[in-house]
């Protein structure tokens, strides 16, 4: 629909669809996405000049998103410390221990403007399969003695889409390091190990990511490098490819 609709309607008009549940949820690499009643699920239409500090990086969208759906529950007063993190390159996870979300960023270029559908999808009020944010607020009232209230998914999406237009102002006028401090602030893999090329191959430290999205990884003797996903296995951290 929003694929439709997106070049009919003025550049300067917004455009969101939102979804209380979906039947045939997509998500990376042609994976099911399962989106039940009680998540908050929408594809949200923006337009990005190409000749712009983020259109010359249009991988750092999901990374963006990412830390929005994050900051979107942890920038309200009281809820700072409620353990929402992000998984590189665009999963939403609680502490680093069970994924609750992600983004999937498709774009089109028409002539000097990149068109970008946003799929973002979290769990916000379901116990299962996972876990949600508001058992993620339940354990944190629990064991902090606080009354948090729970929270619902129309005011997410609306927050979501809120902090992501500011942080993609502050991307187009300052490029990444006008945003990387916040998303180390929330990331999950500070000092984690990957292991390159294959299962058996060289262990390196990642470090953060590069001005283009990518992550980088200090393998010992070698220096800093820049690496993406096999996208092969299960888990997008196994291993990691180191390009030519």
């Amino acid at each position: 629909l929003i694929g439709r609709l997106m070049f009919e309607l003025p550049e300067e008009m917004g455009l969101i669809a939102v979804a209380v549940r979906q039947t045939q949820g997509k998500g990376r690499g042609g994976n099911v996405w399962l989106s039940p009643v009680g998540c908050a699920l929408s594809t949200l239409h923006i337009s990005i000049p190409l000749h712009s500090n983020l259109g010359q990086r249009i991988p750092f969208i999901q990374h963006l998103v990412s830390l929005a759906v994050v900051e979107a529950v942890r920038s309200i007063p009281g809820y700072e410390d409620i353990e929402l993190r992000v998984k590189w390159p665009n999963d939403i996870y609680y502490s680093d221990l069970m994924k609750l979300g992600g983004v999937l960023v498709n774009s089109t270029l028409i002539e000097t403007t990149f068109h970008i559908l946003i799929g973002f999808g979290f769990n916000v009020n379901n116990s299962n399969p996972t876990i949600c944010i508001n058992d993620l607020i339940a354990k944190f009232n629990k064991e902090e003695g606080t009354e948090l209230e729970p929270l619902s998914a129309d005011c997410l999406i609306a927050r979501t889409v809120t902090v992501l237009e500011r942080l993609i102002e502050i991307f187009q006028e300052k490029g990444p390091n006008g945003v990387l401090p916040r998303y180390y602030k929330y990331w999950i893999h500070s000092g984690k190990q990957v292991h390159l090329r294959d299962e058996e191959g060289p262990l390196a430290w990642i470090v953060g990511i590069d001005d283009y999205g990518y992550l980088q990884v200090h393998e010992e003797g070698k220096g800093v490098e820049s690496v993406h996903p096999d996208g092969n296995s299960f888990d997008m951290l196994r291993n990691l490819i180191v390009p030519k």
